[in-house]
């Protein structure tokens, strides 16, 4: 999943960067509402996570903007701003939750779980055989034993998961998984679909490679006669 933050307030954006980037998600930032409007148009983003108070263009403007081009990306508004009507406003404006600040980060990565999988129409457990992904853990299970996954195999598996049967080309998954300034290449996502192959070997759920165009996920022989 990537996230675009747009929040001119460097301390709090490199620390709720850090903490969603270890949770496994894909983090942009964008210090003023320019920068931010300009990576909407130019990138595909899962979430908008907005402060409105920003400089250059005014989160309002970046979420109007937004709406505008009718796009869908999900957006939770993050800001000083908790009067009612700010909220009303906010809302209104095509905004699909609003916290304010100070807030609480559990929560906040709650509330990002959450709209994250009401876009991807998910529910909360991705079942696939023996093997179950929970997206408000954000971890794997395997007859109820956790899969011991690193974070960027986490984040791999999730794309493919929720993209079941439908080819994820290399691309498409490096855009999932890395933000700015991260470097991570062809033969890098390779290595990462080797080594979670591996371990889902006895889940039954094997990772089709199909050469030059990128990678699908197969069900157990037993789902796909159902």
């Amino acid at each position: 999943m990537r996230i675009l933050l747009a929040e001119d307030d460097r301390i709090i954006a490199d620390g709720l960067c850090r903490s969603l980037r270890q949770g496994g998600y894909a983090i942009d930032c964008a210090y003023n509402g320019t920068d931010a409007d300009t990576a909407l148009l130019t990138n595909p983003y899962d979430l908008l996570i907005l402060d409105l108070g920003l400089p250059k263009m005014p989160g309002w403007d970046v979420l109007r903007r937004l709406r505008a081009r009718n796009a869908t990306t999900p957006v939770l508004i993050l800001t000083a701003l908790d009067g009612i009507d700010d909220r009303v406003k906010g809302l209104d404006l095509g905004a699909d939750d609003y916290m304010a600040k100070p807030f609480e980060l559990a929560e906040l990565e709650a509330r990002v779980r959450a709209l994250s999988r009401r876009s991807s129409g998910t529910s909360r457990m991705i079942q696939c055989g023996s093997l179950t992904f929970d997206q408000t853990d954000r971890c794997a299970l395997v007859n109820g034993e956790m899969l011991d996954l690193s974070a960027r195999e986490l984040g791999l598996l999730e794309v493919l998961l929720s993209r079941a049967k439908r080819l994820v080309s290399k691309d498409q998954l490096v855009d999932h998984l890395c933000g700015w300034g991260e470097e991570v290449s062809h033969n890098a996502i390779e290595v990462y679909i080797h080594r979670l192959r591996k371990k889902l070997e006895s889940t039954g759920v094997n990772i089709i490679t199909v050469r030059g165009l990128g990678y699908s996920l197969e069900k157990p022989a037993e789902e796909r006669k159902s």
